[in-house]
C-alpha cells in the first residue's frame, strides 16, 4: 500500500508538472519581477536566443534583448504599471543570428497570493511563415479581369482555379455590382471549353414568352410573327458556356424547362416536339437569396440543387475595401485614356471619401463614381469635389463625426450643480450619438470608427461599453 505523500512532496509535484508545461509551449514565454529582470526562459525563447536559461536569469530584459529590436521591455513595463495587458502586437524582430522573425508580442501583470505586482510576462508567438504564406497568397492581385489583394477575393481565385478546368454547374450569388458576369467570364476562361462560345443571358429582362425563346429557339408557325426556324441561346452555346443572370426571376414554366436541360442535357424549341441534344456548361448567378425562395415557393427546390453544385459567394465591396484604391485606379486609367483627360489620380481627400463610402452599388457603383469624376477632372489630380454629390456629402457629414463635443459646462458653484449635471447628460448623448453614427458609416467596423472619430480601438470600446451601446 503506498504511503499518501506530504504537503512538500504534492508542492514539488505540482511544481515539476507546471515546469513541464511552462518549456513544452512553442510559444516564447519570459518573466519578469516587478524591476524587470528576468525570472524565467522557457526553451522556446532560448532556442530563439540561442542561450541557456541560467545565462538570462536575473538579467534586466533591456539588456537581454539589446540590439535585437525586441520591443517588450516597454510593453511589460505598460502592463505592469498599468494592469492592462497588451495583446497581439506585430513586430519585425531578429533572433540570435540576426534572422527577421514576425512575431505576435503580448504582455500582462503578474501578482502574488497576496494580490501584490509580482512582475509581468511577455509571450512570443512566432508567425514568420504564416505571413510568408499570405504574401504569397496576396501576390495574386487579378484573375480574368478580376481585381482584388483582399482575402475574400483569395478565396473566390482559388475557386475559380478548382471548378474552371470541371464542367461542374456554379451558382454565383452576390449583391447587385459585385461582379458576378466577371466570375462567370473567369470560370468560362479557365475551362477546357474556353475555345467555344459564352452566351449570356439576363434572365429577368424578358418577359416569359421571349425568355422561352430566346433560351430553347423556336420553329417557324410557332407564334404570330415566327416567319422562320430560330436556335436559341442553348443551342448557340453548344461546346461552351452559357450564363444565366438573374435566374431568381425565372417564372415557374421556365424553371421547369430549365430544370429538364439540367437533368436531360437536351431542349426542345417552341413549337415544336424533337428534342435536341446539347453540350453546354451552365454558370448561373442571383441577386436573390435563392434558398429564401425556396423556401416560400417561389423557387423550385430541385432547381435550386441543380444548379447549386458549387456556390460561389461574392463579398460587397464595403466587406474588401482594402480593394478600393487597387480598383479605382484601374478605373480612374480606363477612363482617362477614354477621354483622353490628363487626369492621373485621386487626391487623399477624394481616396478617403471613396473609403468612408457604403457602397450600396458595389463595384459598379464604384465605376460610375470614378467617371463622374473624371468627365468633371480639370488637371492631373481627381478632387473630391469631382465625385458624386451624395459620395461629397457623406464625406462632410462623416469629417463632422470626428469633431468632440464642446466641453460642457463644470460647475462653478453649488447654484451651476444641476446645469453642470444637465450638460454631462448632454454631453454623454451626443458623444453616443457620434459613436453611433460613425459605426454606421463603416458598416460597424471598430477600426475605422475610431479613426474616424479620432480616438483608439480601445477607447472606442470603452466609450460604447460606458454608453452602452
Amino acid at each position: 500500500m503506498q504511503r499518501p505523500l506530504g504537503n512538500l512532496e504534492v508542492c514539488l509535484a505540482q511544481k515539476a508538472n507546471m515546469e513541464a508545461i511552462f518549456h513544452s509551449v512553442a510559444d516564447g514565454i519570459i518573466t519578469v519581477d516587478p524591476d524587470l529582470a528576468v525570472t524565467n526562459m522557457n526553451i522556446a525563447v532560448q532556442k530563439m536566443l540561442r542561450m541557456e536559461e541560467r545565462d538570462g536569469i536575473a538579467r534586466p530584459v533591456g539588456d537581454l534583448l539589446s540590439g535585437r529590436l525586441w520591443p517588450v521591455e516597454d510593453l511589460l513595463r505598460g502592463a505592469i504599471e498599468t494592469g492592462e495587458p497588451a495583446r497581439d502586437r506585430e513586430n519585425v524582430i531578429f533572433d540570435s543570428q540576426g534572422n527577421e522573425l514576425r512575431v505576435l508580442l503580448s504582455a500582462s501583470h503578474l501578482l502574488d497570493r497576496d494580490d501584490a505586482p509580482a512582475g509581468g510576462v511577455v509571450i512570443v508567438r512566432d508567425i514568420t511563415h504564416v505571413r510568408e504564406l499570405e504574401t504569397r497568397l496576396e501576390d495574386r492581385s487579378s484573375l480574368h479581369g478580376m481585381v482584388g489583394r483582399a482575402h475574400a477575393m483569395q478565396q473566390i481565385y482559388e475557386l475559380i482555379d478548382q471548378v474552371g478546368p470541371t464542367d461542374s454547374t456554379v451558382l454565383i450569388q452576390g449583391e447587385s455590382g459585385t461582379g458576378k458576369e466577371l466570375v462567370a467570364d473567369a470560370i468560362h476562361r479557365s475551362s477546357r471549353r474556353q475555345s467555344g462560345p459564352f452566351i449570356k443571358i439576363n434572365c429577368s429582362a424578358l418577359s416569359e414568352s421571349l425568355l422561352e425563346s430566346e433560351l430553347f429557339g423556336h420553329v417557324r408557325g410557332a407564334f404570330t410573327g415566327a416567319l422562320h426556324d430560330k436556335k436559341g441561346r442553348f443551342e448557340l452555346a453548344d461546346g461552351g458556356t452559357i450564363f444565366l443572370d438573374e435566374v431568381g426571376d425565372l417564372s415557374p414554366l421556365i424553371q421547369v424547362k430549365l430544370l429538364r436541360v439540367l437533368q436531360e442535357r437536351e431542349i426542345e424549341r417552341v413549337g415544336d416536339a424533337r428534342t435536341i441534344p446539347i453540350d453546354v456548361r451552365i454558370l448561373a448567378a442571383t441577386n436573390r437569396p435563392l434558398r429564401g425562395l425556396v423556401d416560400n415557393g417561389s423557387f423550385r427546390a430541385d432547381l435550386f440543387f441543380r444548379l447549386n453544385v458549387i456556390p460561389i459567394e461574392l463579398p460587397p465591396l464595403r466587406e474588401r475595401r482594402t480593394d478600393i484604391p487597387a480598383l479605382a485606379a484601374l478605373f480612374l486609367r480606363s477612363f482617362a485614356e477614354r477621354m483622353r483627360k490628363p487626369v492621373e489620380a485621386l487626391s487623399p481627400d477624394a481616396m478617403r471619401a471613396l473609403m468612408n463610402h457604403a457602397w450600396p452599388g458595389n463595384v459598379r457603383e464604384l465605376q460610375n463614381a470614378i467617371e463622374h469624376g473624371a468627365v468633371k477632372s480639370t488637371g492631373k489630380l481627381l478632387l473630391l469635389e469631382d465625385l458624386p454629390p451624395e459620395i461629397v456629402e457623406a464625406s462632410a457629414h462623416v469629417r463632422s463625426l470626428a469633431g468632440g463635443p464642446g466641453n460642457a459646462g463644470s460647475a462653478a458653484g453649488a447654484g451651476d450643480t444641476g446645469r453642470g449635471e444637465a450638460n454631462g447628460r448632454e454631453a454623454g448623448r451626443s458623444e453616443a450619438g457620434r459613436i453611433q453614427e460613425a459605426l454606421r458609416s463603416v458598416g460597424g467596423n471598430r477600426t475605422r470608427a475610431a479613426a474616424l472619430l479620432g480616438i483608439d480601438r480601445s477607447t472606442l470600446w470603452r466609450r460604447m461599453k460606458k454608453h452602452g451601446i
